[in-house]
């Protein structure tokens, strides 16, 4: 009897049943985006690698051990299978001059890669829709985000299971000064770090804040703080993320340990998480990338985005 093939481990089918609840959030986040003035854009699944390895920073997980790579057998190019849209849809717009015409709403729905462990709410195809505003500045860009956020949750009657925290990481020196902080603070106790922890300490201590090892969060609360030390700017530019926050009438906390996981992250972070799916609590996550811009060989732009994980909102909806 011929043996049957099942699917790769991690990258699971969408049977009938449940497709009905991802066409229910496709339905309600498409017109959701349209109303906001964002505008769809596709970027291809397959980028060349370097494009990751620039973007999301080489002393991150995702570059180290999450992406999927091979080399071309054609032309011997290292291409990778899309680990997240930000950095694609930022090569899109220098590559096509989008904001020769002015600032840009964008947002894209589709699946992403990351080899990770699969596990509920995570998986190694998984699923993101993506909302991008380019070349906008100020702290109100940031609150729109999350005021969009807000909305969705409500349509999908999930509002009162996710709860708001938000955080600045501040500028380039400023992040340079509160990592020599961290290496003198994680080197004075590194006999309580982990391997990872202790391989992370020199490359990017920044890591160990957003690390999830359940036998660090001592040590990982009383480290210095980046929020207590921001420079004027920051500092004013964070006011003015939660003032208008606050005008909207959206709770939040401030976590001062929330740091995202990709390097091009500055200023203002923030994750919409809940306490119904266990370690994969965080169902949408973003912030400022001011920089991104000049790493991919653009000019200096200011942006901000978030990302929707869609699977994880299913699970909250199949609750």
């Amino acid at each position: 009897m011929t043996q049957t093939i099942q699917a790769v481990r991690g990258m699971n089918d969408i049977l009938p049943d449940e497709a009905a609840l991802w066409e229910r959030f496709e339905d309600v986040v498409r017109s959701w985006a349209h109303a906001y003035g964002y505008r769809s854009i596709r970027t291809p699944l397959l980028e060349h690698t370097a494009l990751f390895q620039r973007a999301i920073g080489e002393a991150t997980d995702i570059v180290e051990k999450e992406m999927y790579s091979f080399v071309d057998e054609l032309n011997g190019e290292s291409l990778t299978l899309r680990p997240e849209a930000t950095a694609s849809t930022v090569r899109a717009a220098i590559e096509h001059s989008l904001l020769h015409a002015g600032p840009q709403r964008l947002w894209y729905m589709g699946p992403m890669f990351r080899h990770e462990r699969p596990q509920k709410g995570r998986y190694r195809q998984f699923h993101q829709l993506n909302v991008e505003a380019l070349g906008f500045a100020g702290p109100d860009i940031d609150a729109e985000h999350v005021v969009m956020l807000a909305r969705p949750w409500r349509a999908l009657g999930i509002a009162s299971d996710t709860r708001l925290t938000i955080n600045s990481i501040g500028n380039p020196d400023e992040r340079r000064a509160h990592r020599a902080d961290l290496i003198i603070y994680f080197e004075s106790c590194a006999q309580r770090l982990d391997d990872d922890s202790k391989r992370r300490l020199h490359s990017n201590p920044l890591r160990i804040l957003d690390y999830k090892n359940p036998d660090l969060p001592d040590l990982i609360r009383c480290a210095p703080k980046l929020v207590e030390r921001l420079g004027a700017d920051s500092r004013a530019h964070f006011d003015g993320v939660q003032q208008l926050l606050a005008d909207h009438g959206i709770a939040f906390a401030i976590d001062a340990r929330l740091v995202r996981g990709l390097d091009y992250y500055n200023r203002t972070v923030f994750e919409w998480v809940t306490d119904r799916l266990g370690a994969q609590g965080t169902v949408a996550g973003g912030g400022r990338y001011d920089g991104l811009f000049e790493r991919l060989g653009g000019r200096p732009t200011p942006a901000c985005g978030f990302a929707i994980g869609v699977e994880r909102i299913i699970l909250l909806l199949q609750e």
